[in-house]
């Protein structure tokens, strides 16, 4: 059977969307839909985000000219439609992928792709640059950032639009609101963005003034354009507040954030202004996929799943690490008052949904402001409080000043649940947690832990929530690990434990990792090596004993951690070994090379990277054989 013909195959490369008659935008709209939700339910990805941005995107491309015109997004995981609309909808069976697209903008992958975007916050501050670029090499291109409500929970935006208010030259900024950031947003921006969508008195009366000047009163153009350049006392008369317009910036909305001749009308006049503009559009995050706009944050970051009813694809995995650490929360809390859980606008992906429900007034979800969640954190803690801050590794890097300034110098007691840390696969370079060993462990009074297996974490974090100062544990994204369960020992600070002593070869394993290394050991068996295990449990401080106690009888140290090298664990006890001139030991490092790694399944890129049991033992193997 011929398969029927689509507008959306007529669509294969930047631009060709300004062919399309304007009568068919809609059914072009819904064939977008269509193919994401195809697409996405056999890659996995992000789909509600993208869903609800399908006419603004459409707009955008029918408004400016690619690549000459520069779109930023904020975040970028609403970017789909835009790739698909700049000639990669073919390649969209490899999206997120290993050597397929991102599921990201990705300057390597597209000239329409104007800059790399994976946390948020980020894109005003990016386009101001851009502005300013441009106009510093006398170009009159455009420039667009489209940021979601939830970014403007984040300091980065704030301080990126007070620049922007004295900006003397056009830029435009897009507010997608769809009262959603992974989950719905929270505080004082998300309440006054609720006033302006429900407050049309300003845009209504503004409209029908208009309209009866223009056609009843001679000269009543002339007498508009009086009134629009007085018109901030009319806009302070009739809005609660005009937070925008206040900041120097020009605001236009509400508008319907899936009326494309609203937005281009919108994004005409905005060009015609020779400051900041922001339009405020209105989106509804998931449209068009019922499972999504019914349930947003399910379905913003889905695995692979049945397009007739959204159920995800049954893995019939284990409890993860994420659901451990939740469960082992309450069940501490419950027992400890003084304890309380801490959010950057992330409860369901960091497991603390659960918490929220059991103790809502100990439950505080900041927003995206991660650095705002860690000195907040360090509030609750001078008031004696027990504060885990729950957090993705990849977005613990956007509050280093904080813990070191304001947890680090005062000592305080705060716990940092750091989820997703080592490599997390499909969401590529701006999402692998491959820093975070690097960037903690060399700060004063900071204990760095990382544990074997589930009832680890389960110690750890009763450990952690006992201690005075702070302490930083990281764990994987996924299945939490079962092996090793007759392995108990109680946790001490500081201190190691040997899982398996033998002779000559011993391997050193953090964390994640501890899997891993009771396959190589295994191997090495079978090869004739009896091999010393030991859980490292303590990056920092790392456990000196034990390394005075192995080097008595052991030639070959093995260090292996998911992290990159440098400022890793290897190096630490490299330089332990120099500085103390343990001249017989060899010391072979296993971990991330210094390098953004690109997405991938976690198989394939420990595989990759060398990072797979069968590639470490060979490397053992081949170093025992220069011996």
């Amino acid at each position: 059977m011929m398969a029927i013909a689509t507008i959306l195959d007529n669509i294969n490369k930047a631009n060709d969307i300004k062919k399309v008659d304007s009568r068919d935008y809609t059914r072009l709209a819904k064939e977008i839909r269509t193919f994401l939700v195809s697409k996405v339910s056999k890659t996995g990805g992000h789909l509600a985000s993208n869903l609800g941005v399908v006419e603004l995107t459409m707009a955008l491309h029918l408004f400016l000219n690619f690549p000459q015109d520069k779109l930023i997004w904020d975040v970028g995981h609403q970017s789909y439609t835009h790739k698909l609309l700049t000639g990669r909808k073919d390649k969209f069976s490899s999206l997120r992928q290993m050597g397929g697209i991102s599921g990201f903008p990705k300057r390597e992958e597209s000239d329409c792709d104007a800059f790399n975007t994976g946390h948020s916050s980020t894109a005003v501050s990016a386009a101001l640059g851009m502005v300013k670029g441009r106009d510093l090499k006398g170009e009159d291109n455009r420039v667009v950032a489209v940021l979601g409500d939830g970014a403007l929970t984040g300091g980065m935006a704030f301080e990126a639009l007070n620049n922007a208010g004295r900006l003397k030259s056009n830029m435009i900024i897009i507010l997608n609101d769809n009262n959603m950031s992974i989950s719905k947003n929270v505080g004082g921006m998300a309440n006054y963005l609720a006033k302006l969508r429900t407050n049309t008195r300003y845009t209504d009366f503004k409209e029908s003034m208009e309209n009866t000047l223009t056609s009843r009163l001679p000269g009543g153009k002339e007498v508009v354009n009086i009134l629009k350049r007085s018109k901030d006392a009319v806009k302070f008369f009739m809005l609660p507040s005009m937070f925008f317009e206040d900041m120097g910036l020009t605001y236009i909305g509400p508008i319907d954030g899936h009326n494309i001749d609203d937005i281009l009308s919108a994004l005409r006049t905005a060009s015609r202004i020779n400051k900041a503009v922001v339009i405020h559009a209105i989106t509804k995050k998931g449209k068009g996929y019922v499972p999504a706009e019914s349930q947003p944050s399910k379905y913003h970051g889905v695995t692979p799943f049945c397009i007739d009813d959204g159920k995800l694809v049954e893995n019939n995995a284990g409890p993860s690490y994420t659901g451990v650490f939740a469960s082992s929360l309450i069940k501490i809390a419950k027992q400890k008052n003084e304890v309380v859980a801490i959010t950057a606008a992330m409860p369901y992906g960091t497991g603390l949904s659960a918490f929220r429900r059991n103790f809502p007034d100990r439950f505080f979800d900041v927003g995206i402001a991660e650095g705002h969640a860690v000195t907040f954190a360090a509030g609750l803690a001078a008031e004696g409080f027990r504060p885990v801050v729950a957090i993705y590794s990849t977005f613990l890097q956007r509050a280093y000043d904080q813990i070191v300034h304001d947890i680090c110098i005062n000592k305080l007691p705060v716990v940092f649940a750091i989820d997703r840390a080592g490599l997390n696969g499909r969401d590529g370079k701006t999402h692998q947690g491959t820093f975070d060993l690097s960037f903690l462990s060399h700060i004063p009074n900071m204990v760095v832990m990382a544990p074997k297996n589930r009832w680890e974490l389960d110690a750890m974090l009763e450990y952690a929530l006992s201690y005075d100062g702070p302490v930083a544990i990281r764990y994987p994204k996924g299945e939490a690990y079962n092996g090793l369960a007759d392995k108990k020992e109680p946790i001490v600070y500081g201190k190691s434990e040997l899982i398996h002593k033998a002779k000559d070869i011993v391997i050193l394993a953090v964390g994640n990792m501890i899997k891993t290394a009771v396959i190589v050991s295994e191997l090495l068996k079978e090869e004739g090596y009896e091999i010393s295990l030991v859980n490292v449990r303590f990056v920092s401080p790392i456990d000196k004993n034990m390394l005075d106690e192995l080097t008595k009888d052991h030639s070959l140290f093995i260090t292996m951690e998911e992290n990159v090298r440098t400022g890793g664990y290897g190096q630490q006890v490299s330089d332990y070994i120099c500085e103390y001139k343990k001249e017989k030991i060899r010391h072979m490092n296993i971990s991330i090379p210094d390098e953004f790694v690109d997405q991938g399944g976690e198989d394939e890129l420990y595989e990759k990277l060398g990072l797979d049991a069968q590639s470490i033992t060979s490397r053992i193997l081949n170093e025992l054989k220069t011996r």
